[in-house]
């Protein structure tokens, strides 16, 4: 584990302790997520690390991981919000694969992995199983449009101005998270979907070595 500041270990803690003090029991989905400037991948392994100090079963997952082949992302256009919004990511093999499984508990076996954006292919299936009392963090862009929004247990959105810090665009084919394309479809999802509003807690992350929490509902 990388070695924290007092403030980020303290932030963590009290997040991973509220989590767990309300979502500890059975199976849970935790969202985090955020600006495309706001650390989701970084603030979500730190949290997890948080989790797994307390004894609890956790496990990590991406929607970088889950893209369509690149023809399909970009089939409206390089440049298309709608295109970054509408295509990016398969939600249906990210249900099939990862989140009916690991509700289903049990031994089902479920994957958190399955396309790499850099070689545009899908990757061989590594299943994993879990215990009857886990936390699967899952972070990325667009967690809270509409399909998804009723998967998770408790949401977290990350704020970050541009030019803040914070590093881990979502989409990883070489393309700028400031791009049209990358605004665009951030616009879209916030008048669309109102992802900050489905928070259950969020956090400005302007500097990821001082999250500090600004807005906290209950689990």
């Amino acid at each position: 584990m990388a070695r924290w500041t007092s403030q980020k270990k303290d932030a963590l803690d009290a997040l991973a302790g509220e989590i767990l003090h309300n979502c500890g029991k059975g199976r849970r989905m935790i969202a985090i997520d955020g600006t495309d400037v706001a650390g989701h991948e970084a603030f979500a392994a730190d949290l997890a690390d948080a989790i797994a100090k307390r004894g609890h079963a956790v496990f990590r997952a991406s929607m970088s991981m889950f893209h369509r082949p690149r023809a399909e992302r970009y089939a409206r256009g390089l440049d298309s919000a709608e295109g970054y919004y509408l295509d990016s990511f398969n939600y249906s093999v990210f249900r099939r694969v990862l989140i009916g499984p690991f509700t289903m508990g049990g031994s089902t076996g479920f994957v958190t992995e399955a396309f790499d954006v850099a070689r545009d292919a899908q990757i061989q299936s590594r299943w994993q199983t879990a215990p009857q009392d886990a936390i699967l963090i899952i972070d990325g862009a667009f967690l809270n449009r509409p399909e998804l929004r009723g998967l998770w247990s408790y949401s977290i959105w990350l704020d970050a101005p541009r030019g803040a810090a914070s590093t881990g665009l979502d989409e990883r084919d070489g393309h700028s998270g400031l791009s049209p394309r990358h605004r665009g479809g951030n616009t879209l999802y916030a008048k669309q979907s109102k992802p900050r509003e489905a928070a259950t807690a969020i956090f400005d992350n302007s500097d990821p070595e001082n999250p500090h929490q600004v807005f906290a509902d209950s689990c």
